[in-house]
C-alpha cells in the first residue's frame, strides 16, 4: 500500500493530548452509559420482574437483558461503520455518544414491573438493544480516529490511553454505585435513588457530545478522500471477499479483550456479593481500585506496544491474564484480607485491553478499516459476551475457580493466536505511514 505520508514530529504536542484526552473522555462517558446497568443488576432484577419469581432466575434474567446490548452491536456496528468508511470518522463517532445517552435517561424515567407488569422488562430489553447498536458503533470509530491521527512509533500508547479512556467508564460507573451505596439505604435504592445514575447517563451523552464538537476529521480519511474520487461501494463486501485472512485472529483476540472485561467488571462484583456475602458498598469500592488498575495497565500495554510490537506484547499479556484473575480469587478463597491488592494486581493482568486494538487497527486498509474492525469486533463480542456471563453465573455454585479456569483458556487463546498470525499476516499499519494528531480546534468543521 502506498504510503500517504512521510514526516511525523516523534513526540505527541499538548494540543495532541488534548485531542486524545476529549476522544477518550467522550468514550468514557458513552460506556458509562453502557455499563452502569450491571452495577445495579441485583436491584434492577427485583425491580423488573415478579417478585415471586426465584431470586436466581430474576438475576438470570436481569443479565440476560444485559447481554442483550451486546448481540445488537454488529447491526448497530455494521450500519455505522459503513458511514463511518464513507462519510468520515468523526461524524458516526460523535452520532454514537447520542444513542447511548438517549436510552440511558429514558431507563432512569421509566415505569418498573409493578407499575405496567411485563411491558417494563420488555421496554427495558427494547432500550438496552439501542444502546447496543450504539457501543457497536462507538469502539471501532474510536480505535480508527485514534489510530488515524497518531504518529508511528506512538500508536500503542494513543490507543492504550483510549482504551484507559474507555474503561474510565466503568469507573464512573464503579465510583457511582459505590456513592449511592454509601448515601442511601438500600431501600432507598430500591424505591427510588436507583435512577439518579441513569439520569445522570443523560447528563453525560449531553456532555459528550459536545465534546466532540471539537474533534476534527482524520487526516488519514481527509487523505484518501483527496486521492480517489468514490469510496469503496461496500466496504463489508470488500473486507469478506479481500481479507478473510485477517478475520480469525480479529475475531479471536476479541473474544479474549471480552473475557478479560467480563469478569474483571461485570462477573466478579457481582460473585463478590452472592458468592462471598460482601456488601454492596465494599463491592463497588473494591471494583473501582481494579478499574483503577485496569486504566494504568492499559497505558502501560501501550507503552510495551511500541517497545516491542504489537503481537510480542499481546504474548506477554496473554500470559498475564490469568495470572492476576488467579490472585484476585486467590483472595476471595482463602480470605486473605488484601483483596484490594488482588483486585488491582488483576486490574493490571488484564492490560491485554490495551493490546488488541493496536493488532486490530492494523489488519485492515484504511479505506475499509472501520468496517472490518466493527465486523468482526462486534460480531465476536455480542456472540462471546452474550453466552460467558450467563454460563459463568451458572458454573460459579459450582466452584468459585470457573473465572480462573477461564481466563487460563483465553490466554492460551491470545498467546496461540499471537504466535501463529503475527508471523504469518504483516500488519497493515507497518505499510501505512500516518501524521501527527491534528491538535483540538478552536471551531467546529
Amino acid at each position: 500500500m502506498t504510503a500517504l505520508y512521510t514526516a511525523r514530529p516523534p513526540r505527541f504536542t499538548r494540543g495532541d493530548h488534548r485531542t486524545l484526552g476529549l476522544a477518550a473522555l467522550g468514550g468514557a462517558l458513552e460506556i458509562y452509559d453502557f455499563i452502569i446497568f450491571v452495577f445495579f443488576a441485583l436491584t434492577l432484577s427485583q425491580l423488573f420482574f415478579p417478585p415471586e419469581m426465584p431470586e436466581w432466575l430474576r438475576l438470570l434474567q436481569s443479565f440476560g437483558i444485559f447481554v442483550t446490548g451486546y448481540l445488537a452491536r454488529p447491526l448497530g456496528g455494521i450500519l455505522m461503520a459503513h458511514f463511518a468508511d464513507h462519510l468520515g470518522r468523526k461524524k458516526v463517532f460523535s452520532l454514537s455518544i447520542l444513542m447511548m445517552a438517549l436510552p440511558c435517561l429514558l431507563i432512569g424515567v421509566m415505569p418498573t414491573y409493578a407499575d405496567i407488569g411485563y411491558a417494563a422488562p420488555l421496554l427495558l430489553l427494547a432500550l438496552r438493544i439501542l444502546q447496543g447498536a450504539a457501543v457497536g458503533g462507538e469502539v471501532p470509530s474510536a480505535w480508527t480516529f485514534v489510530a488515524e491521527h497518531a504518529p508511528a512509533g506512538r500508536r500503542g500508547y494513543a490507543l492504550g490511553f483510549l482504551q484507559a479512556g474507555l474503561t474510565f467508564g466503568y469507573l464512573l460507573g464503579a465510583l457511582t454505585a459505590t456513592l449511592l451505596a454509601q448515601v442511601f439505604t438500600a431501600e432507598e435504592i430500591l424505591a427510588y435513588a436507583w435512577r439518579y445514575p441513569f439520569l445522570l447517563g443523560g447528563v453525560f451523552g449531553v456532555v459528550g457530545v459536545w465534546l466532540r464538537r471539537w474533534l476534527s476529521e482524520t487526516p488519514v480519511f481527509l487523505a484518501l478522500r483527496a486521492r480517489q474520487a468514490q469510496p469503496v461501494r461496500f466496504p463489508l463486501r470488500r473486507v469478506l471477499g479481500e481479507h478473510r485472512q485477517a478475520l480469525i485472529p480479529a475475531a479471536l483476540l476479541t473474544c479474549v479483550l471480552t473475557s478479560a472485561v467480563v469478569v474483571l467488571v461485570v462477573i466478579t462484583p457481582t460473585v463478590m456479593q452472592q458468592r462471598f456475602g460482601m456488601t454492596a458498598g465494599h463491592t463497588f469500592a473494591l471494583s473501582s481500585v481494579g478499574i483503577v488498575f485496569l486504566n494504568v495497565g492499559c497505558v502501560l500495554a501501550g507503552l510495551l506496544v511500541d517497545r516491542v510490537g504489537a503481537w510480542r506484547a499481546l504474548m506477554v499479556y496473554s500470559l498475564v491474564l490469568p495470572l492476576g484473575i488467579g490472585a484476585l480469587y486467590a483472595s476471595l478463597v482463602g480470605q486473605w484480607g488484601v483483596t484490594w491488592l488482588a483486585y488491582g494486581l488483576a486490574g493490571l493482568g488484564c492490560g491485554v485491553v490495551g493490546v488488541v486494538p493496536s493488532v486490530m487497527v492494523g489488519l485492515f486498509p484504511a479505506e475499509i478499516r472501520v468496517s472490518g474492525i466493527s465486523f468482526t469486533y462486534n460480531v465476536a463480542y455480542a456472540l462471546w459476551a452474550s453466552t460467558t456471563p450467563l454460563a459463568l453465573i451458572a458454573l460459579m455454585p459450582w466452584s468459585p475457580w470457573v473465572c480462573v479456569g477461564f481466563c487460563a483458556v483465553m490466554g492460551a487463546v491470545g498467546l496461540l493466536t499471537a504466535l501463529y498470525f503475527g508471523a504469518r499476516e504483516p500488519l497493515a499499519f507497518a505499510a501505512e505511514p500516518k501524521p501527527v494528531l491534528c491538535g483540538a480546534r478552536s471551531g467546529r468543521r
